[in-house]
């Protein structure tokens, strides 16, 4: 009788285990249930192992189960059929106000200051708006009046305003 309670105990926090790194698996990151589990999946084998050996046999069939439950989930979050709450689902288009490196184009003319002191990096101020901006190389003050002259991807090349153009 002891042993029937032993093995259902056992089984039980088999499944309770599984189920537990199942969650893990879905929500990574916050580990309770993956330690849960593996704490479960552990006791779980030691209530149904008599021995070493089918300890070990049962440890391998844990482990096999375990690559079969990731493999399934993975597939379900590949296919979009479960949910995960770490997968980005928000599109950032332009019509909501996001903007993309390659849109800053038509920053290309504009004037502000240097709100920091640009040596050559640093930060520049065009209608209220910090950007991350880089001098031709010259050292510019800050509050200085600068311009972009040039684009490139999302980094803006700027010089002072009244100094050489250089290109």
């Amino acid at each position: 009788m002891a042993v029937e309670i032993l093995s259902v105990a056992g089984i039980l926090l088999l499944i309770a285990g599984f189920v537990l790194v199942g969650i893990e698996m879905v929500l990574p990151g916050f580990s309770v249930p993956g330690v849960s589990g593996i704490i479960c999946l552990v006791a779980g084998v030691f209530l149904l192992a008599d021995s070493v050996m089918e300890a070990v046999i049962i440890t391998l069939a844990v482990l096999a189960l375990l690559g079969i439950l990731l493999a399934v989930i993975l597939s379900l979050l590949s296919r979009g059929k479960l949910k995960s709450p770490i997968i980005l689902e928000d599109e950032l288009e332009s019509a909501k106000g996001y903007i993309s490196s390659n849109d800053l184009k038509y920053l290309l003319g504009k004037r502000g200051t240097a709100g920091t002191d640009l040596r050559p990096s640093g930060v520049g101020i065009f209608d209220d708006v910090n950007f991350d901006v880089v001098s031709e190389g010259e050292y510019i003050s800050r509050d200085a009046q600068i311009e972009i002259i040039k684009v490139e991807g999302s980094r803006l090349i700027v010089r002072k305003l009244g100094g050489k153009r250089h290109e």
